[in-house]
């Protein structure tokens, strides 16, 4: 009575069924987790990125106009299709883009055509050290405001629906604080 249960082997444990737990351990520790986020992921060997990519629209203010993300072995000339399809249903207005040499590809060259955009292209200047290249500081600058927030720092969120609504949650946030402070150049550091 005093004795007790005889331990089972690794085999033993795992035939018992998906349940089962290690000898010795809390019920609700299980034996090993799964530590994989769910969701849209994948892999882009050219530029190293595991997870998600994030391709936004800003104007030249830096506002945001649209945001799509996607799993990161979608190519980036086809997530900006859609990006272009989205935005320019709501700003009809919209005449030019102005991209980065990455969107130079055909998709993107007939989607622009068949919306009625005029698409140019930055080339980055061939030549050592840092080169700033004109209109893409707007772009890396909303990034950076966006990196700003704790929950937009990395990718935690499982759906890309919720992802694109914490960005869109932070560029409202930003665009308040303008107008409420229009002469302050900082934000103050979110609370949440």
């Amino acid at each position: 009575m005093g004795e007790p249960a005889p331990s089972l082997g690794g085999d033993a444990v795992r035939a018992r069924g998906p349940r089962s737990y290690p000898d010795r351990r809390h019920h609700r520790h299980p034996e090993r987790q799964d530590d994989v986020k769910g969701g849209s992921r994948g892999f882009d060997a050219a530029k190293k990125v595991k997870g998600r990519k994030r391709h936004i629209a800003v104007d030249t203010s830096g506002f945001l106009l649209g945001i799509i993300f996607h799993a990161a072995d979608t190519q980036d000339a086809d997530s900006a299709v859609a990006l272009l399809t989205r935005i320019k249903r709501l700003y009809c207005w919209l005449r030019a883009i102005f991209a980065d040499s990455i969107y130079n590809r055909m998709p993107v060259i007939l989607a622009c055509f068949l919306l009625g955009l005029t698409l140019i292209i930055f080339r980055r200047v061939a030549g050592g050290g840092f080169i700033l290249v004109p209109r893409r500081w707007m772009v890396e600058r909303s990034f950076g405001w966006f990196g700003r927030w704790r929950r937009l720092s990395k990718d935690y969120e499982e759906r890309t629906d919720v992802a694109e609504a914490m960005v869109t949650f932070a560029a409202i946030r930003i665009m308040l604080h303008r107008l409420v402070h229009p002469n302050r150049k900082h934000l103050p550091s979110p609370g949440f």
